[in-house]
């Protein structure tokens, strides 16, 4: 790995791995278009092998950890798809066969693949959920289990923001009588020794990099202004916002209560070289750990459940199941690639085709569809020094 210092335009420092160098060259890119004060970092596996580790911003250090916002429902569903080839969970099952009470007002029949593809139509409380309900999966299960879905279920797809892994949490509590942040401590964190955290400790809450304001251009600011949906309206529901307590999405990991109990759906809290390798370790051998995941689980959570206009975010998406279907986003992918996106453009992804997996964390929150872009020069320098290696 060749070391990037302090001694670059831009302050990155780390390490890329020879033919990778045009990742940090598009990182410099990033960086010279938002301002040196952006604390990021950026990491990537080929093979098993780290290839990408780079970090940059005044605050930002290799160890610094950062809220991963709604990459946790990747870590979390990672846990459903160990679950899925032990045979413990079927993906064809219905959700009331492990969970009875979610029976409740016409949802019987949903099966587990169509609630991990945000099918189930349950995206928020009616009336809403404080910090502390909304930090309690089990509260937001119990909730969410005896509620009447917003649509029929199984028949559209609407992203459940803040609730989608509490709901899969509670299939993996009541088939298992364990949480998923103890299967993920389990099976996921220690074997790898993952700087990744569904509950950080106190003792380590000392390296953790407050969230940051969103940043966008003043025309893009007047852009979503004159387009926000109401507070109650669906996409209003699925955020929270028709709650009087209800706090912005970019300070979520700055509560205390979402860092300390790690809530699945949104809590998750590491660094951009833990999820990469996370990633990277489920096809390929990482630190001595065989493949997590055989090819044809992988290939059943990384293919497309659902595809068609998102009820919640009113657009065009592909859900797999569980996950993103991340070669629909950034077509340079290969077929098959899966991850999970988060709010104010985390990312985390792997693309079995190319044996490549990626992370990008920043700190200050910003605008996700701006986020697009620069994931996608990032990964197409990574996907071409793959290609060429």
């Amino acid at each position: 790995m060749k070391e990037t210092g302090e001694g670059t335009a831009v302050g990155i420092r780390g390490t890329v791995a020879p033919g990778f160098e045009a990742v940090r060259e598009q990182l410099a890119v990033l960086l010279a278009a938002e301002g040196t004060e952006l604390d990021v970092q950026v990491a990537a596996y080929h093979r098993g092998e780290k290839v990408v580790d780079l970090w940059a911003g005044p605050d930002a250090n290799a160890d610094s950890v950062m809220g991963i916002y709604s990459a946790s429902k990747g870590v979390t569903h990672l846990v459903v798809a160990l679950l899925v080839q032990d045979g413990v969970l079927d993906l064809d099952q219905r959700v009331s066969h492990y969970w009875p009470q979610f029976a409740a007002e016409g949802k019987r029949d949903l099966l587990v693949r169509e609630l991990l593809a945000h099918q189930a139509g349950l995206v928020g409380a009616t009336d809403g959920f404080t910090m502390e309900e909304l930090a309690d999966d089990r509260a937001v299960a119990e909730r969410l289990g005896a509620q009447r879905p917003f649509w029929r279920p199984g028949r559209a797809a609407g992203y459940h923001a803040l609730v989608m892994a509490a709901l899969s949490g509670e299939v993996v509590l009541r088939a298992t009588g364990r949480t998923v942040q103890e299967h993920f401590a389990e099976r996921l964190q220690a074997p790898l020794k993952l700087d990744l955290h569904l509950g950080l400790p106190a003792a380590e809450d000392h390296r953790f990099l407050g969230a940051q304001p969103m940043t966008a251009t003043p025309e893009r600011l007047r852009e979503l202004a004159a387009t926000a949906t109401a507070p109650d309206s669906l996409s209003g529901i699925a955020f929270n916002r028709h709650h009087p307590q209800n706090r912005e999405v970019w300070e979520l990991p700055n509560l205390p209560v979402v860092r300390s109990r790690g809530p699945a759906s949104f809590g998750g809290v590491g660094t951009a070289r833990d999820l990469a390798k996370l990633y990277s370790a489920l096809l390929s051998p990482v630190d001595g750990c065989d493949p997590l995941l055989h090819p044809g689980t992988a290939s059943a959570f990384g293919q497309v459940q659902s595809n068609g206009v998102d009820l919640v975010l009113r657009q065009p998406k592909a859900w797999a199941v569980g996950f993103h279907a991340s070669a629909e986003t950034y077509p340079v992918l290969g077929a098959g690639a899966f991850g999970h996106s988060g709010a104010g453009g985390q990312q985390a992804l792997v693309d079995p085709r190319h044996e490549l997996s990626y992370a990008f964390l920043r700190r200050r929150f910003l605008v996700p569809a701006q986020a697009d872009a620069d994931h996608s020069r990032l990964l197409s320098a990574l996907v071409g020094a793959a290609r060429r290696a």
